[in-house]
Order: structure tokens, then C-alpha cells, then sequence
């Protein structure tokens, strides 16, 4: 088997399950539980000095 057609065999079928699956895990690593404290504190870096400029 020439290494174009084994690389194009291994990407059509365990690559796709393996990236299929690492997405699954990205998407339950973001929605698991507590881990709405830790986002909610870096959405709210831009406003940490909204009543004065930082100091230097």
C-alpha cells in the first residue's frame, strides 16, 4: 500500500473518531460544573478598572 492511500484510509476513519471525540471532550470541559466562577472572572477583566485607569 503506497503512503498516500494508508494516510488518506487512517485520516477518512480513526482521525475523524479521534477528533470527534477530543471535540466532545473540549465541549464537556467547558460546561462542567464550577466552571462558570472561573469564566465569569475573566469575562470581567475589561471592567476591573471601570471607575479609574489602572495605575502604572
Amino acid at each position: 500500500m503506497e503512503t498516500y492511500s494508508f494516510l488518506r484510509e487512517f485520516a477518512d476513519s480513526w482521525m475523524l473518531l479521534f477528533l470527534f471525540l477530543f471535540f466532545i471532550g473540549i465541549i464537556v470541559w467547558v460546561f462542567r460544573p464550577g466552571a462558570t466562577k472561573q469564566y465569569k472572572n475573566t469575562a470581567d477583566i475589561p471592567f476591573r478598572h471601570d471607575d479609574k485607569p489602572a495605575a502604572d
